[in-house]
């Protein structure tokens, strides 16, 4: 079976530094007609089981741990019988969401899932948050990036647990160096390439965001 991506827009509000804002999110599904990766659950978890259906749910992957991304984890996890993960050094941030409850397993550089036929790099991405990580399906020459890198540039910094140069060394070091073609599906909005976005890597460094 052929391997596919869904997307399902949810709504809600980020909540980060004592301030709060209403956000769009991007839940990405990955995988075919029988088993399916769950890359970020935003929101509400309703809509994404809707569109699992009766596939089984290998894992539930959190780009990072910003509520906005992490918030129905939680409630699809108990709902599907699946796993969370998260990179370890998220977890604090995780906490400030989920205070009494941990993710099931961890996402770190050079880890592999795989989900029905294509396998899922993961790439350490840390500056939009210190445990920010991308997937890369080399076999479908797609990465999906949360919020390191979205159409336009990186990911927001200048909050807590974010830093600017940090996530500029993530996108030039582990993204960049992707193939051209490959598509960039983040956290939120509307999707770009590697090559659309690489030549405004300049331009970003000098307005500093």
């Amino acid at each position: 079976m052929t391997p596919h991506i869904d997307r399902i827009v949810t709504c809600g509000t980020c909540t980060l530094d004592d301030g709060t804002w209403e956000v769009e999110n991007n839940v990405w599904l990955l995988g075919d007609d029988r088993q399916v990766l769950v890359i970020d659950a935003a929101h509400d978890a309703d809509p994404i089981r809707a569109a699992v259906g009766e596939r089984q749910v290998s894992a539930i992957a959190c780009t990072h741990g910003h509520n906005d991304h992490v918030n129905a984890a939680p409630e699809l996890s108990e709902a599907v019988g699946a796993p969370i993960l998260l990179h370890p050094a998220d977890l604090e941030l995780w906490h400030q969401t989920h205070p009494e409850q941990v993710p099931d397993g961890e996402l770190g550089q050079g880890e592999v899932i795989r989900i029905a036929t294509v396998e899922v790099r993961i790439l350490d991405t840390p500056g939009h948050t210190p445990g920010s990580v991308c997937l890369y399906v080399p076999a479908l020459e797609t990465v999906f990036t949360g919020d390191t890198l979205v159409a336009g540039g990186p990911g927001a910094t200048g909050r807590s647990f974010s830093d600017f140069p940090t996530i500029i060394r993530s996108i030039r070091d582990r993204l960049i160096s992707l193939p051209p073609q490959t598509r960039v599906l983040p956290g939120h909005g509307n999707s770009t390439t590697i090559r659309d976005e690489t030549p405004h890597l300049e331009e970003w460094l000098a307005r500093g965001h």
